[in-house]
């Protein structure tokens, strides 16, 4: 007779749970390490518990331009916000998109809060101003007492700009170089001069500047030679508090040049679209502009105006919260749409037609809430956090040691698994993505033990259950798997739903508690199948656990188990035949 066919036993059936420990040892060991190596060996703190100011700000439309609340533009009025915040010497501020409608701009301890709030809670200016003066961005020195009393500058403006004119005779392009020179003198005399020329005076006004002008005249040299623009807060200062009919010196935002600006011959309302495109032709990136008719009228009238000047002075600067986005050149008059080209990759050309578009929308932001959180405060709100957390964690200690004695060393090594996995992740992850622990988050992540101690007694009582039907360890623990896993995830998904769900629809520091809630439930995924598992399946080879121990919480005299289970075999015992 053929022997019976061995069919998937114990061991067959568990795998090779080393590798799985030693998968998860290695993730252990290499967030570790990466922590240390990114410096940050401590999760980063929240204002709340570091101390700072928090602002949560709502997006406003003006009526029938609702559409103008969308991504694009709240990414771009982050980008704004932060690089205000930024430039007055901020530093590790926060400004995040919260939701479809809300920015949340978290401030650290050490900033002047009510400075701060007026400068991320305005709504962005755009201006479109003719260039009067240009050179390089560090500060002027004085100037010599050589005769000529001038000093040169060679910017390259890194964009030119072209347009299609609306007329009946079909479109006129201009054709500037995309990189074109300029040299710009940088003194008293250039200042002035550019002041003179930029304004009107009536014919019965007298040859030399009134004492008013020439006081304006030396209060803008001084501000031109002093300005540093590879300085933030020099950038940040220069750019406060200009207004539209004012001449003004700026800097510009992506390279280190300076400029004296006249005043605003176009308001960034009038741009009716902007939007980068891709030009077959030319082979390069460009940014193409409608206006208004109002706009288009104004624009016309300033590109006429340039287009008969000289180098510099026939540039207009495209200026976005005071610093120069853009300056290109004009070398005829243009109207109705226009273009900015040079050397753009789409990247930049996005950028670029995004702060426009942002400028030209009617977007501006309310106040929804300002906290103000003492450092002293929300260290003693975190320890008070910290003592809850151990207390929580102790009490389920004690549960585990009374109810599973032996089990207890697999569930509390699997606890501190997951809390180190926790505590890396999160450190990590303020570098990576901002994420800053508050006191929510610190709730979240207490809540997470009893989410954690639950997957483990669930698979524990499904153990249990199996000896109790007369079985085993080894098979045990195999069996009770299927059954526990199904219930352990139905479980995990609910409580990451639930927390999905709060981060979505809740603005502020509740989506600290979502976010942690959500993480440590993922976590609990991972250690369970990865750890507590293949742990488990080890231990059931040891002695201690297979024997029963009465220690070890598996004992089947204490769970009241059955009789082994056997299969029943019948012997017929040999009958004598009858006799005839």
């Amino acid at each position: 007779m053929a022997a019976p066919k061995k069919g998937r036993g114990a061991a067959g059936g568990q795998g090779k749970p080393g590798r799985a420990l030693a998968l998860i040892l290695i993730v252990m060991a290499a967030l570790t390490g990466g922590m240390f190596l990114a410096k940050q060996p401590t999760p980063r703190l929240g204002i709340d518990l570091a101390g700072g100011t928090s602002i949560t700000l709502e997006a406003k439309a003006e009526p029938g331009q609702e559409k103008a609340v969308n991504k694009t533009n709240m990414d771009t009025a982050v980008e704004i916000m932060e690089r205000r915040v930024n430039g007055l010497g901020v530093s590790e501020a926060e400004v995040q998109t919260q939701g479809t409608r809300n920015i949340i701009v978290n401030i650290p301890k050490g900033t002047n809060s009510a400075q701060a709030r007026a400068q991320v809670g305005t709504t962005a200016k755009l201006y479109f101003r003719p260039v009067l003066t240009v050179t390089q961005g560090t500060p002027t020195p004085e100037p010599s007492a050589s005769p000529s009393g001038k000093a040169s500058g060679s910017p390259s403006p890194k964009a030119s700009a072209s347009a299609s004119e609306k007329a009946t005779d079909g479109d006129k392009a201009a054709s500037p170089s995309s990189k074109p020179s300029a040299s710009a003198t940088t003194q008293g005399r250039a200042v002035t001069g550019a002041l003179k020329a930029d304004s009107s005076p009536s014919p019965k006004a007298s040859e030399s500047a009134s004492a008013e002008d020439q006081a304006a005249a030396a209060k803008l040299q001084k501000q031109f030679q002093e300005l540093d623009c590879s300085n933030k807060a020099s950038r940040a200062k220069a750019a406060l508090g200009s207004k539209a009919g004012d001449t003004v010196v700026a800097c510009g935002q992506d390279d280190n040049m300076k400029y004296v600006l006249g005043p605003a011959e176009v308001s960034g309302t009038e741009v009716k679209s902007a939007k980068a495109a891709f030009d077959q032709q030319r082979g390069m990136w460009i940014v193409q502009m409608e206006f208004t008719g109002k706009g288009s009228k104004q624009f016309q009238t300033i590109t006429k105006k340039l287009s008969a000047q000289q180098e510099p002075q026939n540039q207009f600067a495209i200026a976005l919260d005071g610093e120069v986005v853009s300056a290109p050149r004009v070398s005829e008059q243009l109207s109705g749409s226009a273009e900015i080209s040079g050397s753009f990759q789409q990247d930049t050309a996005e950028a670029l037609a995004n702060q426009l578009s942002y400028g030209a929308l009617p977007l501006s932001f309310k106040e929804q809430s300002v906290t103000t959180v003492t450092a002293a405060l929300g260290g003693e709100q975190l320890r008070a956090g910290l003592i809850a957390g151990a207390i929580g964690l102790a009490l389920v200690v004690i549960y585990l040691v009374a109810y599973y004695r032996g089990l207890a060393f697999i569930a509390l090594l699997s606890l501190l698994v997951s809390g180190i996995l926790s505590y890396t992740i999160m450190s990590l992850l303020g570098p990576a993505i901002g994420f800053a622990l508050n006191l929510p988050a610190v709730c979240g992540a207490i809540v997470a033990i009893g989410i954690t101690a639950d997957s483990f007694i669930v698979y524990f009582e499904r153990i249990r259950d199996e000896i109790r039907e007369g079985r085993t360890l080894r098979p045990a623990v195999e069996r009770g798997w299927p059954r526990a896993r199904r219930t352990i995830l139905v479980s995990d998904f609910v409580s990451f739903l639930a927390a999905a769900v709060l981060f979505v629809v809740t603005v502020g520091k509740v989506q600290g508690f979502a976010f942690t809630l959500g993480l440590t439930t993922l976590l609990d995924v991972v250690v369970v199948f990865f750890f507590t598992k293949p742990l488990m399946t080890i231990m059931a080879r040891k002695k201690f656990f297979a024997s029963g121990h009465p220690w070890s919480g598996l004992d089947p005299k204490r769970l009241g188990a059955k009789p082994p289970l056997r299969r029943s075999r019948r012997t017929n015992a040999p009958t004598e035949p009858k006799e005839a």
